[in-house]
């Protein structure tokens, strides 16, 4: 019914990506923050029947086996998960569709149920950009009171900003783009901060508690961790290239540490879109055709999305 557009996307459609990333394998049918109705199951299924409200993100099976996929952590299989698409089929043979598709088949351990009430179009980001912010933030037990900074309001970022809040965190946005300020305050951040050149973080030296970087390159990573406190966390989930300027200096200053983190494990994500559903918390969307895919390619690559294109496929 709706899939939207993430990053990630554009990354493997146009080969942007490398190792462990696979080559992109054309055709390529990207999609993989997907909300449709179940059309059919298997004869295995037992929590869904035809008729019913499912999702599915990025991660489509996983080796079930490993100590983290027992515990309910697939998305750091340690054989290798499955993407929702580019990647080998190994059920059919070649490779995987996403739901840019009419139709997906997906396991049912990596399919998550719809609660009733909540905006179907609205609620695709959250098969990833929505847990991918939300995993570590339950990690790192953000909470009541703390101070969060969000760096880079994008599809991720925007969704990080409404999660923080919903925990009763004192956020503070930093963007590129000073048409997004107004937009991260009404989501409920306290500041948000344009921010072009790193010594524009000075001024919060010392000031957060957790960090969160939801910006889809690479980005100087000194002036960032020298805004944790004391055993601050910055967490990277939004680029996967080399982390730029990491200093001891900056680390041991105060006991800070520099992470990152995948998407959820599929118990953690059925959790999350629950959590979502009771406090109405979906994203920014804007519903486009299948026919304007490539425009919508282009704006999200000049930061013109706000903050999630969603393809209408019903």
């Amino acid at each position: 019914m709706y899939c939207a557009i993430c990053h990630s996307d554009i990354h493997i459609a146009r080969q942007e990506w490398g190792p462990p990333y696979p080559a992109t394998n054309f055709p390529c049918v990207p999609g993989h923050e997907i909300i449709g109705r179940v059309t059919a199951v298997g004869s295995e299924v037992t929590r869904f029947r035809p008729g019913d409200i499912a999702g599915a993100g990025a991660m489509i099976d996983s080796c079930g086996e490993c100590e983290n996929c027992v515990n309910d952590l697939e998305q750091y299989c340690v054989k290798g998960w499955t993407l929702n698409f580019n990647t080998p089929d190994k059920f059919l043979g070649g490779y995987n569709y996403g739901g840019f598709s009419q139709r997906v088949v997906v396991p049912e351990r990596f399919t998550v149920r719809i609660p009733p009430g909540m905006n179907l179009a609205a609620a695709a980001p959250l098969m990833c950009a929505g847990i991918t912010t939300f995993s570590p933030m339950q990690h790192w037990a953000v909470k009541v009171g703390q101070r969060v900074g969000v760096i880079g309001m994008g599809g991720l970022g925007h969704l990080a900003v409404k999660l923080a809040v919903a925990r009763g965190a004192h956020v503070t946005v930093f963007t590129s783009t000073p048409a997004k300020v107004a937009d991260a305050k009404k989501m409920g951040a306290r500041e948000a901060v344009v921010w072009t050149k790193p010594d524009a973080l000075k001024a919060y030296a010392n000031s957060f508690d957790f960090l969160i970087s939801t910006v889809p390159t690479s980005v100087p990573t000194h002036p960032i961790t020298g805004m944790l406190k004391l055993d601050g966390t910055y967490v990277i989930v939004g680029a996967r290239e080399p982390i730029e300027d990491v200093r001891g200096s900056g680390l041991w200053l105060q006991r800070r540490q520099v992470s990152a983190s995948l998407m959820g494990g599929m118990a953690e994500t059925q959790e999350f879109i629950d959590y979502c559903a009771r406090r109405n918390i979906v994203a920014d969307i804007e519903l486009i055709k299948p026919d304007q895919i490539d425009r919508a390619f282009e704006r999200i690559k000049t930061k013109d999305a706000r903050y999630r294109f969603v393809v209408d496929l019903t």
